[in-house]
């Protein structure tokens, strides 16, 4: 579990490799991770984009951007927390992700970037 507070948002991350959804005989490693925002700031906030940078340990990045997360733009009051679970698929059992969230204040428009903070994917084997 690795957290980074950017602004008073704080961003957690937590992962699980899904051997049942992997085929490590075809370099294809699947994982969840869970990403918990607590709004910690005095103001009510949007996440609005996301963006995010995909490396596999066999030098291959990928990045990704879009709309949201989940199919959602959540909005935080104050002391509010928003969690989802997304995936990634890697072609080697070793790998990391970061990125950043841009998030807007309602109360005057003003955007701002999260940061998310820089985790490892990693089948357990791996580990020992």
């Amino acid at each position: 579990m690795v957290s980074e507070v950017t602004e008073g948002v704080k961003v957690t991350v937590l992962t699980e490799y899904q051997p049942d959804y992997s085929s490590p005989r075809q370099a294809h490693f699947v994982f969840t991770y869970k990403v918990v925002i607590e709004n910690h700031s005095e103001n009510t906030i949007k996440l609005l984009r996301r963006h995010w940078l995909i490396y596999d340990s066999n030098g291959t990045v990928r990045e990704v951007e879009g709309e949201g997360v989940v199919g959602q733009q959540p909005v935080l009051e104050p002391g509010e927390v928003h969690e989802y679970v997304s995936g990634c698929n890697l072609r080697t059992n070793l790998g990391k992700m970061a990125g950043t969230y841009l998030m807007e204040r309602v109360l005057d428009g003003r955007q701002f970037r999260v940061v998310i903070p820089e985790f490892t994917l990693i089948v357990p084997y791996r580990l020992n």
